[in-house]
């Protein structure tokens, strides 16, 4: 989601949980050998290693919180931005001392990072024994064999079917009340700066009924909040009967991705952007029977579970978030009432050099959905990007004037980075300068400062239903948990627990938290 100056996320906790690597957990280990597992970047990064876990406690590993104790270290890595990838080199360097103490210790680089550079990484970093990428967790147990015998170990192959759906994840890192949960994998949009749809490959569902049972097994064991993940929730598609997105004519599943990936090279117009802005208001409810499952419908399916379990997604796209799951996020309160949908840009010729395939009016008109179905409280958030291939300073002041209209509850704000192997890299010249990149994400940071306060200004006086996630980071003396639009409200502790929900009257606010006491008062309906 690499990220100190780049990345402004206003709320502490998600900062906090960004800036550093989340490292696996300290298990039981008699007579089993000790993993350690790094994760780095985006939260289906953290999913992933709960998967990598479970598969490899079917091999006789347990997790250890100490990278000195671990018999097998896995570094699960970000390759979205330049500087992500440095952090993982960084720290390649520090674990060639722990080989040099422990000669049979292996290391391993997975996910994205690994994906993209694939046996370049063995050649440049001789530390690494495992290479394996986001497609290939299954296989992990047979190349550490590998690498065990003294070979090194590579599998980056990747699939247009895997969703792990069978795979139980193990929980790290967990506060024992909110979890990840993988609808689906792989991105078909081919943002011209992004290198997801090559490091993730095709995207592809994953089946309902064992997402659902998934989140069922959750709210058993304690969990009070889900959080649906796929690089594009709102495309999620699944049909009995096949395997991944469902098809509605068009390419088949089989062909090659370069064909996808020419399709791409030329100019995309206008008139290829999404244009009919009436059809997104005239879905029909959605059934629980239906042959094919959208977004919607599964969200309805999980929230169905059980009204105590708050149901959270990410990420949404423009294009596709349609007012059916708008109006699906009406009908049950325990949806909450926030949505991450990133623009990117503010200027439509620039959305149009990043293939985001919407303009400025659509995506302006998406946000008037919002407001109209859900009303002014819901929360949104960003992605903007500054100082994009050619980007001018008017169309900068358009990113500025898109973040008035909107004023985001909070963003992800990021200086353009050119990603080798993407369409912006092999077409378009980087040609801003890194001073003038710097000086308008400032401007955009800065924007951002005021309206993240000034939404959070609204809450107070109001009494918002809290989630208490644990202790505040600042003192043992006040816990700390999110209101429905995914924002830190922090209170007095009394005899709370975690995992209750409480009434918070809100009485002060910064732009990064909400703070306030427990009252008895009920919150009133999707607050």
């Amino acid at each position: 989601m690499e990220r100190f100056t780049e990345l402004t996320i206003l709320q502490p906790a998600d900062k906090e949980q960004i800036e550093l690597p989340r490292t696996s957990e300290d298990e039981i280990a008699v007579g089993k050998k000790r993993l350690y597992i790094e994760s780095y970047g985006c939260q289906m990064n953290f999913a992933d290693s709960e998967v990598v876990a479970a598969v490899m406690r079917n091999s006789g590993f347990a997790t250890t919180s100490s990278a000195e104790e671990a018999d097998l270290i896995f570094l699960n890595t970000c390759a979205i931005r330049d500087n992500a990838e440095q952090k993982v080199r960084h720290r390649l360097k520090h674990l060639i001392g722990f080989k040099r103490q422990k000669p049979g210790l292996l290391v391993g680089i997975l996910g994205c990072m690994a994906e993209r550079l694939k046996t370049q990484l063995l050649e440049e970093e001789k530390v690494i024994d495992i290479v394996a990428g986001p497609d290939a967790y299954r296989d992990i147990p047979k190349l550490v064999e590998e690498a065990e015998s003294g070979q090194k170990a590579v599998n980056v192959f990747l699939s247009r079917e895997e969703t792990y759906a069978d795979i139980s994840p193990i929980r790290l890192n967990s506060n024992g009340v909110s979890a990840f949960v993988s609808i689906m994998r792989g991105c078909d949009n081919m943002c011209s700066f992004c290198v997801v749809p090559f490091t993730r490959g095709r995207e592809r569902s994953r089946d309902p009924h064992s997402i659902v049972r998934e989140a069922q097994d959750l709210f058993d064991q304690g969990y009070r909040e889900v959080i649906l993940l796929g690089q594009n929730v709102d495309s999620y598609k699944w049909e009995a009967g096949k395997k991944g997105k469902a098809e509605e004519g068009g390419k088949e599943e089989g062909e090659e991705r370069d064909e996808r990936d020419n399709e791409v090279k030329g100019e995309i117009s206008l008139a290829e952007t999404p244009s009919s802005l009436s059809s997104l208001s005239s879905f029909p409810p959605s059934s629980l029977s239906s042959p094919i499952v959208t977004f919607a419908d599964l969200l309805e399916r999980v929230a169905r579970i059980s009204p105590e379990l708050r149901v959270r997604f990410s990420t949404s796209h423009p294009k596709d978030i349609t007012d059916e799951v708008l109006h699906t996020m009406v009908r049950y309160d325990n949806i909450c009432k926030y949505i991450h949908l990133p623009a990117q840009s503010g200027n439509s010729r620039i959305l149009k050099l990043m293939n985001r395939t919407y303009d400025r009016p659509w995506y302006i008109e998406r946000i008037n959905s919002i407001r109209r179905i859900l009303g002014d409280d819901c929360g949104v958030s960003t992605d903007m990007i500054t100082g994009f291939c050619s980007e001018t300073e008017e169309e900068h002041q358009d990113s500025l004037s898109l973040m008035d209209f909107v004023r985001y509850d909070y963003a992800y704000m990021f200086a353009y980075s050119e990603r080798p192997g993407t369409l912006a890299a092999k077409k378009y010249p980087d040609d801003i300068p890194e001073e003038v990149k710097k000086r308008r994400l400032s401007e955009i940071i800065d924007r951002q400062l005021t309206y993240s306060a000034e939404r959070n200004q609204r809450h107070i006086g109001q009494v918002q239903r809290v989630l208490i996630e644990g202790p505040s980071k600042r003192s043992p003396d006040f816990l700390s948990g999110r209101n429905d639009q995914n924002k830190v409200v922090v209170f007095p502790k009394g005899a709370l627990q975690k995992g209750q929900y409480v009434n918070v009257l809100v009485t002060d606010s910064s732009s990064a938290t909400l703070r306030g006491t427990v009252v008895n008062e009920p919150a009133p309906a999707n607050k």
